[in-house]
């Protein structure tokens, strides 16, 4: 039984001390190359950025809660290096970048069709609910009785 204690504790100090061990990456050597970092009182407005020995670069300006545009670089432990830059505006937050995402493209079947519905608006507006049936709303006589209905009370309320 002690031996498997002393097993144990003898691991535990081994992955203590190997997730305790200093990192030799660049990262964990880093220095701040620069900084600025400016706030106007009177009109709100800031400015900072800073730049570090590792490569990551970030500034950022504009009036506190009305409007920011900014940008932000950094390398990827691949050595890729990541840009973005933004903005945040009355329109939401706007990044850009070339690893971000992109939509896939709308098909031209459905794109023919939009045009084709801006071009016939009279089209999308009458007979949207005909489907054949001589006019009317397409779901039938009862269907009319409801859309019909008198204002003393509902279609299906029989008077006594």
């Amino acid at each position: 039984m002690f031996k498997i204690h002393l097993v144990t504790l003898a691991v535990a100090v081994f992955v203590s001390a190997v997730v305790s061990a200093p990192s030799d990456s660049a990262d964990a050597h880093a220095e701040i190359r620069s900084f600025v970092n400016e706030l106007k009182q009177d009109d709100n407005s800031y400015k900072y950025q800073f730049e570090t020995s590792n490569g990551i670069a970030q500034q950022e300006q504009g009036v506190g809660g009305y409007y920011a545009s900014g940008s932000s670089q950094y390398y990827t432990p691949e050595g890729q290096l990541i840009q973005l830059t933004y903005t945040a505006d009355e329109n939401g937050f706007q990044p850009q970048g070339e690893h971000l995402p992109t939509p896939h493209p709308i098909p031209e079947a459905i794109i023919k069709s939009l045009e084709w519905n801006r071009e016939h608006p009279e089209e999308n507006d009458e007979g949207q609910y005909n489907h054949g049936q001589g006019g009317g709303n397409g779901y039938g006589e009862q269907a009319n009785q409801f859309l019909q209905a008198p204002a003393s009370g509902l279609p299906y309320e029989k008077k006594i």
